[in-house]
């Protein structure tokens, strides 16, 4: 027989600033949300993580521990964000060992890309289906795996 333990969706402990839009369902826990922000259905967001003002985060998205994302951010459909690189080669379950994923303002991530533990600059573009593997530090569209600068905006 197998036991399984049913849980719902849920948002607990949130810090939600004015004029936010939910759609559920959505799992958001002792994170900050800022004014005027969306947030689509079937999205995680994790503990100290914070998403700025007038910021869109789109369906099946997943947001870590240790994310900051900008003001006048897009987060597409099913962005995947990583705090860990698993270079011990096993599970990590103490998240002071995890790492800080910073977004600047006006950032836009595409459908399906992954972003590991970075710093990207503001007036960034990353392309759908990207990895992000180091700081982007030049304004511009990023695209492929690992993510590379195609043109400067």
């Amino acid at each position: 027989m197998i036991n399984f333990s049913k849980k719902k969706s849920a948002i607990t402990k949130v810090n939600f600033g004015k004029n936010c839009k939910i759609i559920e369902p959505v799992n958001l826990y002792n994170c900050k949300i800022g004014d005027d922000v969306f947030i689509g259905p079937f999205v995680e967001i994790q503990k100290n993580s914070k998403i700025g003002k007038k910021t869109r985060v789109q369906s099946h998205s997943f947001i870590c521990e240790k994310v900051v994302i900008g003001n006048n951010c897009f987060i597409s459909h099913g962005a995947i964000f990583v705090n860990d690189l698993v270079k011990s080669g096993k599970i990590n379950r103490n998240s002071k060992s995890f790492k800080k994923t910073i977004i600047g303002n006006n950032v836009i991530i595409g459908s399906n890309s992954t972003i590991l533990p970075v710093k990207i600059v503001n007036n960034v573009v990353v392309g759908a289906g990207s990895v992000v593997t180091k700081n982007l530090n030049i304004k511009g569209v990023y695209a492929g795996n690992p993510a590379k600068l195609i043109r400067r905006l």
